[in-house]
């Protein structure tokens, strides 16, 4: 570092390169893990409301503030019920899996006009028929299911599709299970449970295209120095002959999607009045539905569809209870 005489290393994970946009504002899933108890949908959707504090007691036995009331930051997100539109069967070969073919249910919601993609002609009574003729080759199932954010605060109509995997049991007990739930709508408590670790799917919020100060935390140079000063002092030496892709760089900041493990559910609540500050959450107003309580941050602002899975890599020692609450923040965002 020349005359500096700290260890100043460069802030920021090269593991994220590159750092471009999402393609989508909705977070996708790319792998589900295996769980015993079932059958249960391995997955769910909400929308963000914004974060609070609560004061609990601290219920890990292995915590140095076991017993202790502590301050906990907490992310709400409002999870109304989605609604099983659809059914997938899916086979494997040596390419991976293939949709055998997918039933849809006979009424959908009249939101639904507004999905492009869904079929106009339903043949329901033989697809179902397909897939019971080959159970043997189905290797799982998943749903399409769709949020209602018609019944949220949020100005928007259309709702916003997600493939779930349906896991645990056998392939026999699973199809049963699509079938009872097909059409129906299913709610958050019927697919985790308080105190479970759950990983959350989303895309962060975007700061468009920053220098290397903001978005690498380099050194602002001397004012005395030639050209730049919120830049870097050097590409990197001569040989080889090409700038090197941990040379910090100017480009996109913000707006890619981010997967956190094990983000703990402290409480799902069904009264949005317990935990709406006056005057509503900052940029989304109340909570006007049944809502999931996770600690800690979740990338992604408010009113961004949050994407909600059984842990992939859950903790060895967990705790399937709620923490006792001292205290739930209702202080207004807004200063009010």
């Amino acid at each position: 570092m020349g005359h500096r005489k700290q260890h100043a290393p460069k802030h920021g994970s090269l593991a994220y390169l590159p750092r471009g946009r999402a393609s989508h504002p909705n977070g996708r899933i790319r792998y589900w893990p295996e769980v015993k108890e079932g059958p249960v949908l391995l997955g769910f959707a909400g929308y963000k409301a914004g974060m609070s504090y609560v004061f609990m007691v601290e219920d890990r036995q292995r915590s140095p503030n076991f017993g202790k009331e502590i301050a906990s930051p907490v992310t709400i997100i409002e999870t109304p019920p989605m609604t099983i539109c659809a059914v997938r069967a899916y086979t494997k070969d040596s390419n991976g899996l293939k949709t055998l073919t997918e039933v849809w249910a006979d009424s959908l919601p009249k939101d639904f006009e507004r999905i492009k993609g869904v079929p106009r002609e339903f043949k329901s009574d033989e697809n179902l028929k397909k897939i019971e003729e080959n159970l043997d080759k189905i290797v799982e199932f998943r749903v399409l299911a769709a949020t209602q954010p018609r019944l949220t605060g949020i100005p928007k109509k259309k709702p916003d599709i997600m493939e779930i995997k349906v896991g645990g049991a056998t392939i026999k007990e699973q199809f049963s299970y699509v079938k009872k739930i097909l059409g129906k709508t299913v709610q958050a408590e019927e697919v985790f449970k308080e105190g479970q670790f759950i990983d959350t799917i989303s895309v962060s919020k975007g700061k468009g295209w920053q220098g290397v100060v903001r978005r690498w935390h380099v050194a602002i140079l001397q004012h005395k120095g030639n050209k730049t000063k919120r830049g870097i002092a050097t590409l990197g030496p001569w040989i080889p002959a090409r700038v090197l892709y941990t040379v910090p760089r100017p480009g996109q900041m913000g707006y890619h999607q981010r997967t956190e493990f094990n983000k703990r559910i402290l409480k799902i609540g069904k009264d949005g009045n317990e935990v709406t500050p006056k005057g509503g959450f900052l940029r989304y107003g109340p909570v006007r539905n049944t809502y999931i309580m996770l600690k800690g941050s979740v990338a992604g602002p408010a009113k961004r569809l949050i994407r909600l899975r059984y842990a992939s890599r859950p903790p060895k020692v967990i705790s399937l209870s709620s923490p006792q609450f001292s205290y739930v923040s209702l202080e207004s965002p807004q200063g009010v």
